[in-house]
């Protein structure tokens, strides 16, 4: 059973930056192909970045490209999202999602293409 645990969020203002953790419990982060999507309030819940299990091979949403960073520390079994020049629209709850690397049905940018999903952390950014 794979358990994820996020952690990083807070309130900060516009330009700010806040990295965002999710440790990995229960397998190896090295095994399985990390995600981090994002819920606003009304909103779907949207891609934000993965980072594949082979190469560690990274794609991030054009809203977030250039600003924001996936990345993956094996010996600590955590993901990393480093977001630089935060902005009121990136208020949203943060949630990390893992599948096992074979297991991944397609690129990664779909929520139903991953088991298993942390309890999420708030980000508030104000303008």
């Amino acid at each position: 059973q794979v358990q994820l645990a996020e952690s990083g969020g807070g309130l900060v203002q516009a330009g700010d930056s806040l990295r965002l953790s999710c440790v990995v419990s229960g397998r190896t982060v090295s095994s399985y192909n990390m995600g981090w999507f994002r819920q606003a309030p009304g909103k779907e819940r949207e891609f934000v970045a993965v980072i594949r299990w082979t190469g560690g091979t990274t794609v991030h949403a054009d809203s977030v490209k250039g600003r924001f960073t996936i990345s993956r520390d094996n010996a600590k079994n955590t993901v990393y999202l480093q977001m630089n020049s935060l902005k009121a629209e990136d208020t949203a709850v943060y949630y990390c999602a893992a599948v096992a690397g074979r297991l991944l049905g397609g690129l990664g940018f779909r929520e139903n293409e991953y088991d298993y999903w942390g309890q999420g952390t708030q980000v508030t950014v104000s303008s």
